[in-house]
């Protein structure tokens, strides 16, 4: 007998692997230029100079140095690094001790909610969501409740006070947004935070907020907030991915409020998650390069483009979509109401757009812009097809 959880993970399929893949074989069948490939968000900007040389200069060290395992929670010096980047730019208070250096924001996801679920344990994430936030809840023995939107695809703040219950554990929060692209504004994470501290005296237990930023630094307008000022019960899962362009490489951090309940002691217990899940270390050598790299980015003037091409293009042509302030999705709602359908149509425009359900939310489709602004220029003639078969 083998885990049925972990059985029916591996057997369900991604909508958006499986798409793309359906584009790269389209792309050798018929030419590259003629699919309009909206599927998988890879970062397309390269990396900041930065990357590139810190990585010549890294490969002087010896291969002990350079290779060597580091310590479980990361190098001491990545972490005062990044201790000093958050009191620098947020004016966080973050000491090294609380920050779990981890392989993406993904494995802090995943260590977290480990490290902090009971069995049957409840934790809330507002749609539109990552897919794997359920994954990374159940795994831990939990259960994911989803709470809709409102029609600005903003949290329904109504319905998070329904769904908290006494066995809520914790809150996941993204934004940027993936799959919309929507920013959460100041006002959101005040009512939020507010929330969350009445459902704590209600039921007498910690809840804690995890907020979830591989696309903190992709804002177009304004500057990212903090959330563990909007909230002390805050963990925050952060990723190098976006900011560097480097999402192959694995590399992140988890930070841990010292305001939050037991700090310390949720500390230890990510990391002891993390040793469960056999998380040695992160990379050690990108460890190194991201040191060296604090404080830059790679220069998302490329995606605010493209999103202001795309979105301009598609509300031109009559579609609905979500105004996107950061990450490089756009949402657009489906011209029926089945979005997988809706999907397959466009499939025979040559345009590959992601439906909405694995995302916790029906009715939409995701396009992913981080692609050449000369795609989404030669895409727009295929949207104009797909919306006149709808009458639009």
């Amino acid at each position: 007998m083998l885990p049925e959880n972990s059985l029916a993970w591996g057997r369900s399929k991604s909508c958006i692997r499986e798409l793309a893949a359906y584009g790269a074989a389209r792309k050798q069948e018929i030419g590259p230029e003629r699919v309009f490939d909206f599927s998988i968000g890879n970062p397309s900007v390269p990396a900041p100079d930065c990357v590139s040389e810190a990585m010549r200069e890294l490969l002087c060290l010896s291969p002990a140095e350079l290779h060597g395992y580091t310590p479980a929670p990361g190098l001491m010096s990545l972490r005062e690094a990044v201790s000093a980047d958050l009191k620098s730019r947020f004016g966080a208070e973050i000491p090294a001790e609380l920050i779990y250096v981890c392989c993406g924001a993904a494995a802090g996801l995943a260590s977290c909610l480990r490290g902090l679920l009971l069995p049957g344990e409840e934790v809330i994430a507002f749609a539109p969501f990552f897919p794997e936030y359920r994954v990374f809840t159940e795994g831990a023995g939990g259960v994911l409740v989803p709470v809709p939107p409102d029609g600005k695809l903003l949290p329904d703040f109504a319905a998070f006070e329904r769904a908290l219950t006494e066995k809520t554990k914790a809150v996941i929060v993204n934004t940027p947004n993936n799959p919309s692209g929507v920013v959460l504004p100041r006002e959101s994470l005040q009512r939020l935070g507010d929330i969350l501290r009445h459902a704590q005296r209600r039921f007498g237990h910690s809840i804690y907020l995890i907020s979830d930023e591989p696309y903190r630094e992709l804002l177009y307008e304004g500057a990212p907030l903090w959330v563990p000022d909007y909230y002390e019960n805050t963990l925050v899962c952060y990723s190098f991915s976006k900011s560097l362009s480097l999402p192959g490489e694995r590399i992140g951090y988890v930070a841990v409020s010292p305001k939050a309940h037991e700090s310390g002691d949720v500390f230890s217990a990510l990391a002891g998650a993390a040793r469960a899940c056999g998380y040695v270390n992160a990379p050690s050598f990108m460890q190194r390069v991201v040191e060296k790299c604090l404080g830059r980015t790679a220069d998302i003037s490329l995606y605010k483009a493209s999103r202001d091409l795309l979105y301009g293009g598609l509300t031109e042509l009559g579609f609905d979509c979500a105004y996107p302030g950061g990450a490089f999705y756009l949402f657009v709602r489906s011209l029926e109401p089945d979005a997988k359908a809706f999907s397959e149509k466009a499939k025979k425009h040559e345009l590959l757009l992601v439906p909405s359900d694995d995302f916790g939310l029906g009715g939409y489709v995701r396009a992913a812009y981080c692609v050449p602004p000369e795609m989404i220029r030669r895409s727009l003639p295929a949207f104009r097809a797909l919306a006149e078969d709808y009458g639009l």
